[in-house]
């Protein structure tokens, strides 16, 4: 097909050979590169991530094929229409048929014009062969070649090229075509209309290539990409379950009011709840716990692991059953959160933990506990609200060797404590929490029972949007 000449710019001319040999010769070091990765790759796996990864190394692998060819045909100038497949014209000579080449690109890229004067048209013998068509047969008119379109892509061809010859859009689209053996090819064509002197179009030029290969890849990939994301899904949802069913079998099966010891006076009437995040997600990494021990002492705990995910709601089921042990044992707070710490660095796990310890003596009304880096116990007495002195104690899982402290303090008949972990105050941490937990004071002191201030604490804080979930445990020394 000859060079067309637009109304305003002449055929452009091929690159020298010297910067196209320097293209092709990048190109198919890099499609080495990417075959070497490519062959890497597990070719038949059960793994979607795998079959992702294989598909995607094969759109690329298409893809430089395509560049080289294209680049190998810039070089090399364009190519002859053979004489049968582009009857001589009154202003045209018969071509020379191309020598025979082993370029893949012959077979998928073609090209066509159509004289709208002469309603005449030319193809390139490239697009016999896309077409499957005998080249002794006359190329089709602009009228005929949608016979070989499939009926679903037939409105598109006749879209794009009405859109050229009536409104000189350039054509640049996809359609299918059905072959004469019944198999369907995806073609991609550009074009544009070729203007005569007087600014009419004169003619129709179109480049159309043979995609179906490029097209098949990427449904690869697409496939394979939806197949891992189904399955992350599914991982996902069982992992959220299986998380969401450790938390609920480790924590306190008891709801509303407990009184612990449940024998004998001055006992704790306890309440506490979980608080789940508003995204949903269940982390399983909060605790609370309320246990009546064996020497009629009561133990009391929150506390947390970083992270989410079963691995860490196994973790902090680990670290409350051992304290639960510890502490049905006799051990004090102090010596069990330092038996908790090094139980953490002991099972490599990549978590860190903060939490608190209490032992209630119903004797004495004393109060023994620890911390590990948590936040403070809250001690609400006569109206007012106050931190407790902190003892010394770092989060658990930072060394093997820290040392934690035990503080004491006598309660009396009414007090309050507020056991919470970090998220219950959104946006708060610190000082900043004491201050506005401490303002819940005059609530909690016409409240009678310990659920009653557990809802005080659940209508300030507890039905806000949170990223991550919390657990908040209120105590009130009953008698």
């Amino acid at each position: 097909m000859p060079p067309h000449l637009s109304a305003d710019r002449s055929a452009a001319q091929p690159p020298g050979r010297g910067p196209v040999d320097a293209l092709i010769s990048q190109t198919r070091r890099l499609k080495d590169d990417v075959d070497a990765v490519r062959r890497g790759t597990p070719a038949d796996t059960s793994d979607p991530r795998d079959r992702w990864q294989r598909a995607l190394y094969d759109l690329a692998l298409h893809q430089l094929d395509d560049l080289d060819e294209h680049l190998a045909q810039l070089r090399d100038g364009p190519l002859s229409v053979p004489a049968s497949a582009a009857p001589a014209g009154p202003d045209r000579s018969p071509a020379t048929a191309p020598a025979p080449r082993q370029d893949a690109l012959l077979g998928r890229v073609g090209s066509a014009e159509w004289n709208l004067l002469t309603d005449e048209a030319s193809w390139s013998g490239e697009l016999y062969r896309i077409l499957d068509r005998d080249p002794a047969t006359p190329p089709l008119t602009l009228d005929e070649l949608p016979s070989l379109v499939h009926h679903e892509d037939r409105p598109r061809l006749t879209a794009m090229v009405t859109g050229c010859l009536v409104d000189a859009r350039p054509i640049d689209g996809e359609f299918r075509l059905v072959r004469p053996d019944g198999s369907v090819r995806t073609v991609h064509m550009m074009g544009e209309p070729v203007l005569g002197t007087d600014g009419s179009t004169a003619s129709m030029w179109a480049v159309l290539r043979d995609v179906s290969d490029l097209r098949r890849c990427r449904r690869a990939v697409v496939e394979t990409r939806d197949s891992l994301h189904h399955r992350e899904q599914d991982a996902a949802r069982t992992e959220h379950r299986l998380t969401v069913e450790l938390q609920e079998a480790v924590l306190p099966a008891w709801c509303g009011s407990l009184r612990l010891p449940r024998r004998g006076p001055r006992t704790l009437d306890v309440a506490a709840r979980h608080l789940p995040s508003a995204t949903g997600t269940a982390t399983g990494r909060d605790w609370y716990d309320a246990l009546e021990l064996s020497d009629g002492t009561t133990l009391l705990s929150v506390g947390g692991l970083t992270g989410q995910g079963v691995g860490v709601a196994s973790g902090m089921a680990m670290l409350l059953g051992a304290m639960r042990g510890m502490a049905m044992s006799g051990t004090e707070p102090g010596p069990l959160m330092t038996c908790l710490n090094r139980l953490l660095d002991a099972t490599g796990q990549p978590a860190l933990g903060s939490g608190l310890c209490l032992r209630y003596r119903p004797e004495s009304r004393s109060l023994a506990w620890a911390q590990a880096g948590h936040p403070v116990p809250l001690l609400f007495r006569d109206g007012t609200g106050r931190a407790l002195d902190t003892p010394d104690g770092v989060l658990l899982g930072v060394t093997p060797a820290a040392p934690y402290g035990q503080a004491e303090e006598t309660l009396e008949a009414g007090d309050l404590l507020l056991l919470y972990t970090d998220g219950l105050v959104p946006g708060r941490s610190g000082t900043a929490s004491v201050r506005r937990l401490a303002g819940l004071a005059p609530q909690f002191a016409e409240s009678r029972t310990a659920q009653d201030c557990l809802l005080a604490v659940l209508r300030e804080f507890g039905y806000r949007e949170r990223e991550d979930g919390a657990c908040v445990l209120v105590a009130r020394v009953a008698s």
